[in-house]
């Protein structure tokens, strides 16, 4: 296991993103009347978070150790 255990710029970027798309929606639900667009658009951002750690992992700011295998 790497000594950082996950505490790098990907890492806490990509966990920023989804969980601003968890809020995001969570908020769009909770407003009257429910708003489905501001909805779909917190849920969309989920698989952005993956997206962006993936490019940082490849950028060189997330976990060497991951990327040596």
């Amino acid at each position: 296991m790497a000594d950082n255990h996950g505490n790098t710029p990907a890492a806490w970027t990509a966990v920023a993103v989804g969980l601003a798309g968890f809020v995001v929606a969570g908020v769009a639900l909770m407003i009257r009347p429910v708003s489905l667009p501001l909805f779909w658009f917190g849920l969309a951002l989920l698989p952005l978070a993956l997206v962006v750690l993936v490019v940082m992992n490849k950028l060189g700011l997330g976990d060497q150790a991951v990327d040596s295998h």
